[in-house]
């Protein structure tokens, strides 16, 4: 009888290391997930920083090829074509057709554009009234708040519903039109910096 205690303590000694060991296991295999956790994490916020660097750095590429204005960086691209494929390269580039937000910065960008395009152009600004005739919204369909109409001689907008999209006039000194969105126009990509 003692030796079927023997054999039973001996059981349970057997149970309670096998027990033990993989409890010793399972907090080094946790700690180790723990560590890899984190290393990915760290991995992560590296890929992320690098990703914000080389939008940085292109941005300081697209503003060396362009000019900056309050916040923004514009540039420009003198190939005509329609609102819609203009408002896609700019998209395509990370920014946004040009949209003035004050009077200044309407100023700026009628000068940028007869600097970098010419004396005699339009570009497509990235405001229209596609979905509701007369309410003019930028394209995160947000109404505008600062307009520049030119209604001294031909009350614009008066396009009605041919006439959608909005264009900056440098003949007119940054006065805005409405025009035909499948009209062909230059067009001034914007960036914001942060």
């Amino acid at each position: 009888m003692e030796t079927k205690g023997l054999k039973m303590a001996f059981c349970l000694l057997l149970m309670v290391h096998s027990s033990l060991q993989q409890t010793s296991s399972k907090k080094k295999n946790n700690k180790r997930d723990s560590a890899v956790e984190e290393l990915q994490k760290q991995i992560n916020d590296i890929v992320q920083e690098l990703n914000l660097l080389k939008e940085q750095q292109a941005l300081q590429t697209v503003c060396l090829r362009g000019t900056k204005v309050l916040g923004k960086c514009f540039l420009a691209d003198p190939v005509k074509k329609t609102f819609h494929s203009a408002s896609e390269d700019c998209i395509a580039k990370g920014g946004s057709l040009s949209t003035p937000l004050t009077w200044e910065e309407n100023e700026q960008l009628h000068n940028y554009v007869r600097q970098s395009i010419g004396p005699e152009e339009h570009i497509w600004l990235g405001i229209n009234d596609m979905i509701t005739d007369g309410q003019w919204v930028d394209q995160s369909g947000s109404n505008v708040r600062f307009k520049n109409w030119e209604t001294e001689i031909t009350l614009q907008p008066d396009g009605g519903h041919s006439q959608n999209c909005a264009v900056l006039s440098t003949t007119a000194k940054g006065k805005w039109f409405d025009e035909s969105c499948r009209a062909e126009k230059a067009s001034v990509c914007e960036f914001n910096i942060v």
